[in-house]
């Protein structure tokens, strides 16, 4: 069974007398443990994409099946659950509590999980220490260099054990060194944890190296949706060949 599955999602926004489709008719299989990558030019669709895709926004259209439940329909409280449960997430920008430390930041989803505290920052330390940061515990976000912040980030994302993370351009903000850490974690996640993996990135060489699949959007649509290794060989539209080409984007 697949882990997500999207039928005719549409996603549309009304802007004066004009309709705007943020997605339109986007049909989507990932299995679990899969790593796929979402690409597209800015306005493209991929950040409704996501938030789609993490509980965090509704489509207007469409079914959305998370192992095997149709949750297009969710009220605002049962997304919440939903996304507690089973998705962790990575962002750009880190999104630590800049008066936390980096113990405290990781523990965070524990909380909201119930955990009680001695457990929550055991497991927090567990998990810094996982991702070499095992001497970074009472830094605060000020106190660590890019690279380290995003680490404190994927640190949180795993700690609830989520069967999804969904990692928006994790690595756009970040050195040449860092970027690669970074990428090589959440490839780990796949491939050792059998986590399913939705990363939104420009770097086309990342996406090449470390995810299984990848999808291309344009202006709302999924123009193609690949092995990785095909679409960026092989592409089987004009649009994608354009795209990976720099002939627009």
């Amino acid at each position: 069974m697949s882990v997500i599955e999207l039928k005719d999602i549409m996603k549309t926004y009304q802007m004066g007398d004009s309709v705007v489709h943020a997605l339109y008719h986007v049909n989507l299989k990932i299995e679990p443990g899969e790593f796929t990558s979402i690409m597209g030019p800015s306005g493209s669709g991929k950040s409704t994409m996501m938030n789609i895709l993490g509980c965090l926004d509704r489509p207007t259209s469409g079914e959305y099946f998370l192992d095997g439940k149709e949750i297009a329909g969710y009220d605002d409280d049962e997304l919440a659950h939903t996304r507690n449960a089973k998705i962790g997430f990575v962002f750009q920008n880190f999104n630590l509590l800049a008066k936390l430390t980096a113990q405290e930041n990781v523990a965070l989803p524990l909380v909201y999980a119930g955990v009680d505290e001695e457990e929550r920052m055991e497991r927090a330390k567990k998990a810094l220490e996982a991702v070499g940061l095992g001497d970074r515990l009472e830094h605060k976000p000020m106190e660590m260099s890019g690279g380290q912040r995003q680490r404190v980030a994927i640190a949180r994302a795993l700690i609830n054990n989520p069967a999804i993370i969904m990692a928006d351009e994790p690595t756009g903000n970040l050195d040449a060194g860092s970027a690669e850490t970074v990428a090589k974690m959440l490839s780990k996640a796949s491939q050792k944890y059998e986590q399913t993996i939705i990363m939104v990135t420009h770097n086309m060489q990342q996406a090449t190296r470390i995810s299984d699949n990848t999808a291309f959007f344009l202006l709302g649509e999924m123009i193609e949706y690949d092995k990785t290794e095909q679409l960026f060989s092989m592409p089987k539209n004009k649009k994608t060949e354009d795209y990976i080409t720099g002939r627009f984007g």
